[in-house]
């Protein structure tokens, strides 16, 4: 039997257990869970026709990575590549797509880098540490976060609570690597405040295959603050403010020397992200408002040799208005206007954009069966104009044994202006032809979802889907001669089918499974790079001793994937083991241990993984 043999007869084999034992578990109906990104207000699962993936505070502490991109490369449709452990430049794809069509929002905040050269999340400077939830959107959505946004990544750090109260914990473990982390949150009827902090450390290892001379260690450091503060002016206005600040230094192999430009391995990248959100919610009637500004600045600074060779800086400024109207279940309308600037100063381009958004969504709901969505937006970019956006969904759900069945669909568009950088190196002194004075025009994307879930009040949830979606005209920069950013004739596509399945086997033990098949391809018909045809996820919790001692077992696997010369990739499968016990009140010990079968692996060509790795901690709850 195949490996992937095994996680399908795991699966079907949970699903089938957790029926069985369906009478003893407590009543926890997915389909009731509440989410905010499919349309930005709060609507249950089984009123929503997109595929949203939700990952919950006791997760992230079940899991224990200390990076946010292990978290997240357990959901369906979602794929991480890491090249050499923490803080390497990592890319993140949902369902196929580049990481630059990814938006990522932390509390509301667009953390986009705009220093990089397509605008995307530095998924690799987010740690787990302070993060409450993380919903994760599938599929080109253009409508509601902005055009260019083909999936959506919202993270929430931790909220504040009445009284007083926090959390302190200290980890240490393999490649010297160590973590200090704590919160605390209070409040009451009128003020509310939560503040997080984590200091993380490790020595790492050396990164990459071909570094035989420093052969050197490669280490990262994090220092990460979170803040939210609220103040509840009135009986129907709440005034918000949320700040956030990473400062990260990674060393890495392969830059060059600034003297005279020879390869050196001595390496250094500094990050710096300032981050901060005011927002006011006004209640009345059947009317809820909502006005917000934020603010997102990124420093980086590049050494070689110890000399600072590269020091961009970046901005990202947000502004807008969220409202929303409920006449019945029939009509609830959801509109908005966003504006953007954003600039980027690298020393050598200093330019910047503003965009203008503007959207409707019509909510409707008929028997408490059938539920839709149709909505638009209208963009208008400095540079290229306007361009108008659609989504429509839909969600049908019959009763069915002893259970909800719901059939599901959407339909979304999008576009994506080239990005400040690619317009300016193609206008300036390093592109040399074809790339040199090519305009480049938006890419145009479009994606459609068909699924089926099934749940039932006892925890056990089945879902399937099927999805489809292009980018037109996409922008790369040119592999062949290195002379600037290009852009193809044609469709890049990406389809296939996700699955999930999860189930409480016995009132002590549940599952949380996935698979994920995903076929892309280039204009040219190849398969589009370190993207993974095949992606499972199984996850095994077991909680006895009245939930003194929680054992979890996950395993990841990831197979044919293909390179840039269209070489095979490593196929892997991953086990982490995780342990948790409470000790008194209050205080937890825990421990992990990460890739427990010691798999030897690259994601990326050239790049070394971590081998097998044990870490353990203290966990004081008050």
């Amino acid at each position: 039997m195949n490996k992937l043999s095994i996680f399908t007869a795991l699966a079907v084999t949970a699903v089938t257990h957790g029926q069985a034992s369906a009478q003893t578990t407590p009543n926890r109906d997915k389909l009731e869970e509440i989410v905010v990104t499919s349309s930005r207000v709060p609507m249950p699962l089984r009123e929503i026709g997109t595929s949203v993936s939700v990952i919950t505070q006791e997760e992230i502490t079940q899991l224990g990575f200390t990076s946010l991109y292990d978290v997240l490369r357990t959901q369906p449709g979602v794929a991480v590549s890491n090249p050499g452990g923490p803080g390497g430049v990592t890319s993140m794809s949902i369902r196929g797509e580049n990481g630059y069509r990814t938006l990522m929002l932390l509390d509301g905040i667009d953390i986009s880098d705009t220093t990089s050269p397509q605008i995307g999340p530095r998924v690799e400077q987010l740690l787990s540490s302070g993060v409450q939830r993380v919903e994760i959107l599938r599929g080109p959505q253009g409508l509601m976060y902005g055009a260019g946004a083909g999936g959506v990544v919202n993270i929430t750090t931790l909220a504040p609570t009445e009284g007083l109260g926090g959390q302190l914990s200290a980890e240490g473990g393999r490649y010297g690597t160590s973590q200090l982390a704590g919160n605390v949150s209070g409040g009451n009827d009128t003020v509310d405040f939560n503040l997080s902090a984590a200091d993380y450390q490790t020595d790492g290892f050396n990164t990459r295959t071909d570094d035989s001379v420093l052969r050197d260690d490669d280490g990262y450091e994090n220092t990460t603050v979170h803040g939210r503060f609220g103040w509840n002016a009135s009986d129907n206005l709440r005034l918000g403010l949320s700040i956030h600040d990473i400062d990260a230094k990674n060393d890495y192999d392969n830059c060059f020397n600034t003297v005279d430009f020879s390869r050196t391995d001595n390496c250094k990248d500094k990050y710096e992200l300032q981050a901060w959100r005011v927002q006011g919610d006004y209640e009345i009637g059947r009317f809820d408002h909502q006005l917000f500004y934020s603010d997102s600045d990124t420093d980086k600074d590049l050494y070689a040799d110890g000399v600072s060779f590269f020091k961009p800086k970046g901005g990202l400024e947000r502004g807008g208005y969220l409202g929303s109207f409920t006449g019945n279940e029939a009509l609830k309308l959801v509109y908005g206007v966003d504006l953007e600037s954003e600039s980027l100063n690298d020393g050598t381009y200093d330019t910047d954009r503003d965009q203008e958004g503007y959207y409707l969504e019509y909510q409707g709901g008929f028997n408490q069966s059938l539920y839709v969505t149709a909505g638009a937006r209208y963009d208008d970019n400095e540079d290229f104009g306007t361009h108008t956006s659609y989504r429509v969904s839909g969600a049908y759900l019959i009763d069915l044994s002893g259970g909800e069945l719901k059939l599901k669909g959407t339909y979304g568009t999008g576009f994506r202006a080239p990005s400040l950088y690619e317009i300016a190196y193609n206008g300036g002194d390093f592109a040399s032809p074809p790339a040199l004075g090519t305009q480049l025009s938006e890419e145009k994307s479009e994606g459609y979802d068909l699924g089926l879930s099934w749940s039932n009040a006892s925890g056990l949830y089945l879902e399937a889907v099927y999805f489809d979606q292009t980018v037109n005209d996409e922008i790369f920069f040119d592999p062949i001669d290195f002379s600037g950013y290009l852009q193809s004739n044609g469709d890049t596509k990406s389809t296939g089918v996700e699955l999930v399945a999860q189930a409480p086997l016995l009132d002590t033990l549940s599952l949380n499974s996935n698979y994920t098949y995903n076929d892309t391809e280039n204009v040219d018909s190849s398969n589009r790079v370190f993207r993974p045809k095949q992606l499972a996820n199984l996850g095994l919790t077991w909680q006895p001793l009245a939930d003194r001692l929680v054992l979890a077992l996950f395993v990841r696997m990831a197979r044919d994937a293909k390179g840039i010369d269209g070489e095979n990739l490593d196929n892997y499968e991953v086990v982490a083991l995780t342990a948790s016990f409470n000790l008194v009140k209050g205080l937890d010990v825990y421990g992990r241990v990460e890739n427990l079968l010691d798999e030897d692996y690259e994601e990326v060509p050239g790049f070394k993984t971590s081998g097998a790795a044990a870490y353990a901690g203290l966990r004081y709850t008050f």
